[in-house]
């Protein structure tokens, strides 16, 4: 069986990102409860190298936005489809989402599944 990550990254106000985190915690306990084996995030610190594309370019950040990227990884690509079936009706969730004052805007994030490459 091959593990399977779902990764991404996306912008939040910097004057927010003590909430995020509370929000990002609490996202964390979920799905691990539903499956995943891990769930990590991180805040960028050094965003641009010559040559590259940042990942604020693609997120649209602005210069008061902070960038996080994170992944939630899973045994395999089914035991994720199955977690995100999972973490999709969670009642837990919504709430979070709905209550959270984090700045956290899906439509600004870029995500995808992935597969192993190189182990």
């Amino acid at each position: 069986m091959s593990q399977y990550i779902d990764g991404f990254v996306h912008p939040v106000p910097h004057d927010r990102l003590s909430e995020y985190m509370r929000l990002s915690q609490k996202v964390a306990e979920i799905w691990k409860e539903h499956g995943a084996l891990e769930y990590r995030e991180y805040v960028g610190d050094d965003m641009h190298l010559e040559g590259t594309r940042s990942f604020s370019d693609v997120v649209s950040a602005t210069e008061n936005d902070v960038i996080l990227f994170g992944w939630v990884k899973f045994d395999s690509r089914k035991a994720r489809d199955l977690a995100n079936e999972k973490v999709a009706t969670d009642p837990r969730m919504a709430d979070l989402v709905n209550t959270s004052s984090s700045g956290f805007d899906a439509n600004r994030m870029a995500y995808g599944g992935f597969r192993v490459l190189v182990q």
